[in-house]
């Protein structure tokens, strides 16, 4: 194995873990955006109550457990709902090109785990080197 080869494996490490950071990056944020905009709807639709439909159904010592509606309408205050009905389209564009990004993100991490692969298996001496030469995991 030559110093070429370890260090070729140490670098697609390195690439593998910046790129599954920024995949866990872009996942939060889509999990925000959506978020957002589920409370951007829920402000405008105004959910129904829980509990209602199945109180006699419930265990009592569950039933006692059930928020009031005014409770889970606190969560939903803010904005003006107008205002919030005029993000849904802004928010779901977001979303769009967050999810175009994430699938980007994710085709070039399975690209270079494939070339680490190929790699490793074409030359399995240098991984030793590698595993020495770069702390954690890759």
């Amino acid at each position: 194995m030559t110093l070429m080869d370890s260090q070729q494996v140490v670098d697609l490490r390195l690439d593998r873990r910046a790129l599954r950071a920024e995949r866990a990056r872009v996942a939060w944020w889509r999990r925000l955006v959506r978020a957002r905009l589920d409370l951007a709807v829920a402000r405008v639709s105004s959910p129904p109550p829980l509990g209602e439909d199945v109180a006699f159904q419930l265990p009592i010592e569950v039933g006692v457990h059930v928020p009031r509606g005014s409770e889970l309408r606190s969560v939903l205050d803010g904005p003006d709902p107008a205002a919030e009905l005029a993000r849904v389209d802004e928010l779901r564009d977001l979303d769009s090109r967050l999810a175009l990004y994430e699938a980007g993100v994710e085709e070039a991490l399975q690209t270079t785990t494939n070339r680490l692969a190929s790699h490793l298996a074409s030359h399995p001496g240098s991984t030793l080197a590698a595993i020495t030469e770069l702390p954690g995991r890759g």
